[in-house]
């Protein structure tokens, strides 16, 4: 099985990965499992090439530990990279959503008010036009059960937010937001329309960036992310 072409090999890699990944994050194989080469091999018929290189990316993300004659063992959730994409999105797949969500959307409260205030003050005039037109799209795409639309124009303003505060840490985190606002879509932890409220208040952001009122675009981004947790507790208590 060894001599299978690139372009097989790549889609085995990844359907590897997208059993094992799911079944890690949703707990089917518990901290301390250790997973042979061969019965990988075996399970999955692949090739040996194939485990090894699906399980590099898993080893990238931390989910597992693979050691010679040992083989690969899978780590606790703490040593997980949990800002990794593809992990979160695993764990939104999985049994453990709502406390996922809970989580990231708690990070969204702690960091998008402080990245929204220092866009107020650093955002260029380009990236202030983004915002509006984001904002704008937003409502245009906010009733009628357009959801895809509106996810489309709701992560593009806030990775530009994240974008605009002019820290390349908070700058990083736009992947993180983007899956999270995804995911909610994806699994439908959000009602068939946006929240009224909460499509007038990126407007009202984009208005404050603009104007340069960092404490307003603080206040209103903070009433987002409060208004997101609120959503949390009713539709993935």
């Amino acid at each position: 099985m060894d001599n299978q072409g690139p372009s097989t090999g790549r889609g085995l890699h990844a359907r590897l990965l997208a059993s094992l990944g799911p079944a890690i994050t949703a707990g089917d194989y518990p901290p301390g499992t250790v997973l042979r080469t061969d019965e990988l091999e075996r399970r999955f018929d692949v090739s040996r090439t194939v485990v090894r290189e699906a399980v590099r990316v898993l080893e990238s993300m931390h989910l597992v530990r693979s050691r010679r004659r040992v083989g690969v063992t899978v780590l606790p959730p703490e040593e997980w990279d949990v800002f990794d994409s593809q992990v979160i999105r695993w764990r939104l797949a999985g049994p453990d959503r709502p406390r996922q969500l809970r989580s990231l959307t708690a990070l969204r409260s702690a960091i998008e008010p402080a990245a929204a205030a220092l866009a107020a003050e650093q955002a260029t005039a380009a990236q202030c036009a983004e915002l509006t037109e984001h904002a704008l799209n937003m409502v245009a795409t906010s009733r009628g059960q357009q959801l895809p639309a509106y996810l489309v124009h709701d992560v593009a303003f806030h990775r530009t937010i994240l974008r605009a505060s002019g820290n390349e840490m908070f700058a990083r985190l736009g992947d993180v937001v983007a899956e999270v606002l995804a995911g909610r879509t994806e699994h439908r932890v959000m009602f068939s329309d946006p929240d009224p409220e909460a499509v007038t208040l990126h407007v009202r952001v984009a208005e404050a960036v603009r104007a340069r009122d960092a404490e307003r675009a603080e206040r209103y981004t903070r009433e987002i992310t409060w208004g997101a947790l609120r959503e949390l507790d009713i539709l993935a208590p």
